[in-house]
């Protein structure tokens, strides 16, 4: 996997790049972790040889190897649920440096090769010139402004994993979110990625909520260009982030849904496997005799358009909601199991 990118190596990997930092260290040997309970995408995958090949890279930024597969060594994983990747970009330059990890990564975790070229993204742009012009005006909250309550009011402390892994170095310092008027749209700055928008509706109008997030993209993604500091795309990977499970399009739709009969059918997780999304339940408390809500979402950002992997969470979403009121009314969902996409 290191062909396509062996000059660009050679040039970033200097004779001894880890002597900067002064660091006492064994040989790669001494120092390849104990994957033997680890679960995670990065403990599936990394093999002593391939720790060898990675361990005296260094990012111009300073990112190591080490730095990478830090996460999941913090979080090993949990063998009877979802596989997480297990590792973090620290910069855009990680995915070239350590494509031969990375690349594996990637594939596993997305279920989908890498080719020479990423579909285009596709953000539906003729139909939403009509929006083009249209203002949200909001405000900018610094996150060292607020107090405790405030933050957890916000849902902004940061998580266990992010304390472990240094993602929450020097918080709440430069760290702001966004927020619009109307509370249509969050963006948060300099949390997991630089930045991340967020759409919220109380609605099932999926379509209005992908144009506010494509529209204001598009507004800071020519924002950034005139500031010579464009939103990274790699022509393999697509739209660039800090995690191996978002790189492609970066998009997550999320829809909540009230399921009563059809996460007690033995086939759901099969069928959630042919649509390839999830569904998990951020409630655990309620009753299995009464309505829970569920949170249903795609799996995989990679190897598809922004507007493909929306249409296919909407379509899923369409098909669950058929086949609990068939279940509702005592009937079967056999001729309602979708052939694997």
């Amino acid at each position: 996997m290191e062909t396509r990118y062996r000059p660009i190596l050679e040039s970033l990997v200097p004779r001894d790049p880890l002597t900067q930092f002064h660091l006492r260290r064994g040989s790669p040997d001494d120092e390849f972790p104990d994957l033997c309970r680890n679960s995670t995408w990065m403990g599936r995958i990394l093999t002593p040889a391939m720790y060898r090949r990675q361990f005296d890279r260094c990012t111009h930024s300073g990112v190591m190897f080490d730095d990478v597969i830090r996460p999941g060594l913090e979080e090993p994983g949990d063998w009877s649920g979802p596989v997480s990747v297990g590792c973090v970009a620290g910069d855009a330059q990680s995915y070239i440096l350590f494509c031969d990890f990375f690349d594996r990564v990637i594939e596993a975790h997305h279920d989908h090769k890498i080719q020479s070229q990423t579909p285009e993204s596709d953000f539906n742009y003729d139909n939403l010139k009509r929006l083009e012009d249209e203002e949200l005006p909001g405000r900018l909250v610094l996150i060292e402004e607020l107090n405790q309550e405030q933050q957890r009011e916000l849902n902004l402390n940061p998580s266990s994993t992010q304390l472990r892994t240094g993602m929450a170095r020097d918080w709440p310092d430069a760290r702001a979110v966004w927020v619009s008027n109307d509370g249509s749209l969050m963006v948060w700055v300099n949390m997991d990625d630089h930045l991340r928008l967020v759409s919220t509706r109380d609605d099932t109008n999926i379509t209005e909520a992908f144009k506010c997030i494509c529209i204001q993209l598009q507004k800071l993604e020519g924002f950034y260009r005139e500031l010579r500091h464009p939103f990274i795309w790699k022509q393999q990977l697509g739209w660039v982030t800090s995690s191996p499970a978002d790189v492609g399009t970066g998009l997550r739709i999320r829809v909540q849904l009230k399921l009563q009969h059809l996460p007690k059918q033995r086939r759901l997780q099969d069928v959630l496997k042919r649509l390839r999304i999830c569904m998990d339940r951020p409630d655990a408390d309620v009753s299995p005799e009464s309505p829970a809500l569920y949170r249903v979402s795609n799996v995989a950002t990679f190897g598809v358009s922004e507007v493909d992997l929306t249409q296919l969470v909407v379509d899923g979403v369409k098909l669950l909601i058929a086949m609990e009121k068939r279940l509702e009314g005592g009937g079967d969902i056999d001729d309602l199991v979708p052939t694997q996409k």
